[in-house]
Order: structure tokens, then C-alpha cells, then sequence
């Protein structure tokens, strides 16, 4: 992003980041934002944010790569004894309050499967949502794999969402500007 934060852009008058907390926080569920270590602006963005059910928490070793999200939100979730957790990636600006709904039903109906977003082409994206009993299996991830390691012998529960919001991720202002220019 040459320096800028992708998690402030703007979408609907809101912070991408913001967003992204609102939708989750639809579901009535606790939720967990991770954040750097030095939470700068993110944490700024957050700290006018009073919800009983938002938790925040800096990662100290967030230069590990998502493993290090991954391990904390397992833990946070084992520490609150709760079903799975959702892996909502907060970089993709198409996701909906909706299809986190979507992919907690699927996750209600079958509690022990991993649920996986798909876009409409059967695509893996995101959120995804991994079962309590894998926690012990996210506590040892290391790297920037995400949760690659701990999925690849699982059997996967796809969860079809519209067009592809399970896939749009922006990571270049230049995406960031023909993403705009295709909603408008």
C-alpha cells in the first residue's frame, strides 16, 4: 500500500476496520481484534468503540505472520470455552454483516467441521470458521501460512457466498482504486 493502511480505507463512510468490527459484532458473539504491537491507528480507530462483546489485543509477535493472530484468537477463545472461532480477514471490503451470519448458521448445524467461505466459483476465501477442537492444533502454528497446516488433512464444509466476497482482497492502492471505480 506504499505506506498507506489498508484497514483505514474508507468504504461507506466508515474505516475498513471499523466496518469489518460492526459486521462481526452483528452476530452477538464475542469478538476478538488482533492488533500489532504498537496499535497506532488501528487501536485509535477501536479504543471509541464500547461493545461487551469486542475484545481487543495486541500481539506482541505479530512479525510472525498470521500464525501469531491465529494463536492468540484460539487461545482467547479456548479461554472463553466457545464452539470455534471465525477468522474474519479485515482486508476484504465486499464481506457483509450477512455472510459472517451465513457461515454461523453453517457452523451452528455442523459445530465439529471446518466451515470455509467460497466465492461463487468454489474458491476458498474467507471468513472461516474452525472448530474448537482444532485450538490446540492453532496454538503451534508458526510463519505466515494461516492455518494451511492445521486445514490440509481436514475435511472442509464449503460456504458459498455471492459473487466474490469471499475472495476480494485488496493489497495495492491501484486495487483499491479499481475496486472503487467497479462499485460506482
Amino acid at each position: 500500500m506504499r505506506g498507506r493502511d489498508k484497514l483505514l480505507e474508507e468504504i461507506d463512510g466508515a474505516p475498513l476496520l471499523l466496518r469489518q468490527v460492526r459486521a462481526a459484532l452483528s452476530l452477538d458473539a464475542p469478538v476478538l481484534v488482533t492488533l500489532p504491537s504498537d496499535p497506532a491507528a488501528r487501536g485509535a480507530l477501536l479504543a471509541d468503540v464500547v461493545h461487551p462483546l469486542l475484545d481487543t489485543e495486541s500481539v506482541p509477535d505479530a512479525a510472525d505472520g498470521l500464525s501469531a493472530s491465529l494463536r492468540t484468537g484460539a487461545q482467547w477463545a479456548a479461554a472463553k470455552d466457545l464452539s470455534g472461532v471465525m477468522v474474519v480477514l479485515p482486508d476484504m471490503p465486499d464481506l457483509t454483516a450477512q455472510d459472517l451470519q451465513t457461515v454461523a448458521a453453517l457452523h451452528r448445524a455442523h459445530p465439529g467441521d471446518v466451515i470455509r467461505a467460497t466465492d461463487v466459483e468454489g474458491r476458498h476465501g474467507h471468513p472461516t470458521l474452525l472448530p474448537a477442537r482444532l485450538f490446540p492444533a492453532l496454538l503451534s502454528l508458526t510463519g505466515d501460512r494461516g492455518a494451511r497446516d492445521v486445514l490440509q488433512d481436514e475435511r472442509i464444509m464449503p460456504c458459498a457466498l455471492p459473487g466474490t466476497r469471499a475472495t476480494t482482497d485488496l493489497d495495492t492502492p491501484e486495487a483499491w482504486a479499481a475496486w472503487r471505480d467497479q462499485r460506482s
